[in-house]
């Protein structure tokens, strides 16, 4: 047993006495990171109103410490051993047995009111996700001051401001479950333990708004991360290049508007929409050698790489 480990405070269990969201359930996908997940397990049992249910997704063989933290808050346990963070929220997804499903990253600590405010938006029926603010200690945007955005179709730049990072991050999103395929709806090849590493959230929530679902974005929905970590520039321009063959790949019809930002990217201009985060897809180094041998390699990792089935 970690010894890093609490016992579960006693008011943290009183989850009879909170309000609760019927409609929703929590999900916490995690690998091997008990004490983190423990304290993100404690500031879910505060949420008020709090979820119908809490899924804990065990992203490995078992982990005996895993088991007991979730059993500690009343959490639903279930290992998903194939390694991927889309692989576990496929499971979560699948699991779900209500209206809306949001997931927090096992490393974050949600304000008390965060699920009530990233849930409201699916009070229209057109909404079929919802992302919130993720603040870090880095973070020096008043995005959570600002009002709720949404996304559709008919928007302008639709495609690129899903795709690419300005509709929120994974580690605070919330899916209306009947909107998606409940196993294949992220895409296995992306995100953490994949292949291509990134994207994840961007590619599923562009995936919905081409479907004539819509998106919001919910800053008043916080959540407190860690600082971000970030892998080499090589990695990571081999990554985004990667990305980009995969939207090109699978949205034909923005072939265009890819070939466009591309080009952008590679001479070292602005995109020409708004984003709220730099990756994926943003080429951070004016060296023509990093970026050749970014294609070289991306274009190699995503031919040898299956198409999940």
């Amino acid at each position: 047993m970690n010894s890093l480990l609490q016992p579960p405070a006693t008011a943290s269990l009183s989850a009879q006495f909170r309000n609760r969201i019927s409609s929703a359930t929590v999900a916490v996908c995690t690998r091997n990171r008990p004490v983190l997940l423990q304290k993100c397990l404690a500031a879910v049992s505060r949420l008020n109103p709090g979820p119908k249910q809490v899924l804990v997704i065990d992203n490995s063989e078992g982990n005996d410490d895993t088991r007991k933290v979730s059993s500690d808050y009343g959490a639903r346990y279930l290992i998903e051993p194939t390694r991927g963070l889309c692989r576990a929220r496929n499971r979560a997804l699948a699991e779900c047995e209500t209206e809306v499903l949001a997931f927090l990253d096992d490393d974050v600590i949600p304000a008390p009111d965060w699920l009530g405010q990233l849930v409201e938006p699916f009070s229209d029926p057109r909404t079929a996700a919802s992302t919130g603010y993720v603040a870090t200690p880095e973070t020096l945007s008043s995005d959570h001051h600002m009002q709720n955005r949404s996304l559709c179709s008919q928007d302008p730049h639709w495609f690129e401001t899903a795709a690419f990072g300005s509709m929120g991050l994974g580690a605070n999103m919330a899916l209306r479950v009947r909107s998606c395929p409940r196993k294949t709806f992220f895409d296995e090849r992306l995100g953490r333990g994949a292949p291509f590493e990134i994207g994840d959230e961007s590619y599923a929530l562009a995936a919905l708004v081409s479907q004539g679902h819509r998106i919001v974005y919910t800053p008043s929905a916080i959540v407190r991360h860690p600082s971000l970590t970030h892998s080499s520039i090589e990695r990571e321009a081999r990554n985004a290049f990667t990305y980009w063959l995969l939207l090109f790949s699978q949205f034909p019809g923005q072939r265009t508007t890819l070939l466009g930002l591309l080009i952008r990217r590679l001479l070292g201009i602005e995109p020409d929409f708004p984003r709220t985060v730099q990756e994926p897809g943003k080429v951070v180094s004016r060296s023509w050698v990093l970026k050749i041998t970014a294609v070289l390699e991306g274009l190699n990792l995503f031919l040898r790489t299956p198409k999940p089935q």
